[in-house]
């Protein structure tokens, strides 16, 4: 991933490679730095916390700034948990929708996370993009899949041709759960420590292969290198900080 660095020299936000080949494209994530929030919230907390919101706002016009996008063109909802899907036709804040879709060009879809798993969808045929946040309920509930259908569904977007990034979350080694979360998951998305007593989700290849049954390529999915647990100097994890920590955004929009 390509990344802009902030006077301190550490990434304000990180670039997914598998996007940069798309000139009318704006695709990123947010790390912590760069920012003018304090501890525990230090330094570019970006929403949905007890921070102050000023600082929440002025950390946005920071990395959005960064980006060359206008903050009156993003669109961002207040995140439940569930699988609702807006699609976006005017900017501004929503309530209720875990997803977003849009085939509009200045609009700049934003999800926010902080351990959950952030996945940008781009159609490059239909001009269309997706923004999901997907925790372990919306991966249940199959929220990538169902985001892929109606894309197909709005615009007539042919999964062969869209290009994905799932997103910087908990890893695997990390997301330790009871089988009260265990249950509603696969074989092939956990493993059981026998001297923790305790499973452990992967929430990224969970959803990788959503994506892939959806009718993406394989080959048109690029997966976060990172942990939100184990790069947390990087990155917020709600989880390993307790809930004390701020979140971060990935965003995708055209601009044209």
């Amino acid at each position: 991933m390509s990344s802009t660095e902030t006077n301190a020299k550490k990434p304000l936000f990180r670039t997914p490679d598998i996007f940069s080949q798309f000139n009318d494209l704006i695709a990123a994530e947010s790390t912590r730095h760069g920012g003018v929030s304090k501890s525990p919230y230090a330094s570019l907390n970006l929403g949905g916390s007890q921070d102050e919101p000023a600082n929440i706002l002025e950390n946005n016009r920071r990395f959005f700034n960064a980006l060359n996008i206008p903050f009156e063109t993003v669109a961002k909802s207040h995140q439940v948990h569930e699988d609702k899907i807006l699609n976006v036709r005017n900017p501004g804040r929503f309530e209720g929708y875990d997803a977003m879709i849009t085939n509009k060009f200045n609009i700049q879809l934003a999800v926010t996370v902080a351990d959950c798993t952030p996945i940008l969808v781009f159609d490059p045929i239909t001009k269309s993009v997706a923004a999901i946040h997907a925790g372990w309920r919306g991966t249940v509930k199959r929220i990538a899949a169902k985001t892929v259908a109606m894309l197909q569904a709005e615009f007539g977007s042919d999964p062969k041709n869209c290009i994905a990034y799932v997103g910087t979350c908990i890893d695997e080694c990390s997301f330790e759960v009871g089988e009260d979360v265990s249950d509603n998951f696969e074989d092939q998305y956990k493993r059981f420590d026998a001297e923790k007593q305790k499973y452990f989700v992967d929430l990224k290849a969970a959803n990788r292969d959503q994506l892939i049954i959806a009718g993406l390529s394989a080959e048109n999915i690029q997966i976060s290198a990172y942990s939100t647990v184990l790069n947390n100097d990087d990155y917020f994890s709600y989880r390993f900080e307790k809930g004390f920590t701020g979140r971060m955004l990935a965003t995708i929009g055209m601009v044209g």
